[in-house]
């Protein structure tokens, strides 16, 4: 492996000074590398054979959204917190980028979900997701109501602040928050977890990653219109109505993520969250 893209972070990398750092290391070791500055500027195509990402699970979802449909795949470098897809640190920066080179290293497919959202029978918004789908109220701090379908039969009616529809890979982001279950990267299904439901039966739903969910905006007081909020992967977002509805099934591409560390998701999920 030869060619790559650096995706830089200029929030946690100012100056480029570490994103400048790995390219040169590639070049002095006969590599081609590229820098560009934040996940939005990554080209629709090119002749890369890899994407290096620099900053914290942020930006590799940015960075994923982006390269949808490319299949290339990437490797983080971890320079936030907790990091749970990021595999280098800049610790290990130069026996990581040695590995790459000599295409050392494991290839892990993880699950990708996509979202179509209808306004008064129209699709207004389609994008995707590696970790999650949210819907979520905005604007009041009131609780909205929900209708979830799964495979057009009703679920459930949540009256909550939301509910998040995620991935494996997304498990251990809001969903865990939300007090969905820890579920390994490996596994094929979706998540259905209500976010502060207003009532004690409420539960996360564990679905096949067969299932089409469909969520719509159900309005819930005469005085004034609903709003809410359908977020992808926690940033790409879209104002959603009462009669609104988004529907939700697995992507037909998957995020490629290098993987060179021999620990297991438990042993890494153990270290991580006692930090």
């Amino acid at each position: 492996m030869k060619n790559f893209l650096v995706v830089a972070n200029t929030t946690k990398d100012e100056n480029l000074s570490i994103a400048g750092k790995v390219q040169d290391y590639l070049m002095e070791h006969g590599g081609q590398a590229r820098i560009v500055e934040n996940a939005e500027h990554i080209p629709e195509q090119g002749d890369y054979e890899c994407v290096i990402v620099l900053g914290g699970d942020g930006t590799m979802l940015r960075a994923s959204r982006h390269l949808a449909g490319q299949d290339i795949p990437m490797i983080g470098m971890n320079l936030g917190t907790v990091g749970f897809m990021a595999e280098m640190e800049l610790a290990n920066m130069e026996s990581a980028l040695d590995r790459l080179m000599k295409e050392d290293y494991r290839i892990e497919e993880r699950m990708n979900l996509t979202g179509r959202i209808y306004h008064q029978g129209e699709v207004i918004m389609e994008s995707t997701a590696l970790n999650d789908i949210c819907i979520s109220r905005a604007g009041y701090p009131r609780i909205i109501c929900l209708k979830i379908y799964v495979n057009q039969e009703l679920l459930d009616i949540y009256e909550a602040d939301g509910v998040v529809i995620a991935t494996p890979t997304g498990s251990t982001a809001y969903s865990l928050s939300a007090g969905g279950p820890i579920v390994s990267p490996r596994a094929n299904l979706i998540l259905i977890t209500p976010v502060a439901p207003h009532s004690l039966t409420s539960k996360c739903v564990v679905c096949s990653a067969g299932d089409e969910i469909e969520v719509e905006i159900i309005r819930k007081r005469k005085s004034r219109q609903e709003e809410a909020l359908a977020t992808f992967d926690g940033e790409k977002y879209t104002e959603l109505e009462p009669s609104d509805r988004i529907v939700i099934r697995k992507a037909d591409h998957t995020t490629k993520l290098i993987r060179m560390e021999e620990q297991g998701f438990y042993e890494v999920l153990r270290r991580k969250l006692s930090r």
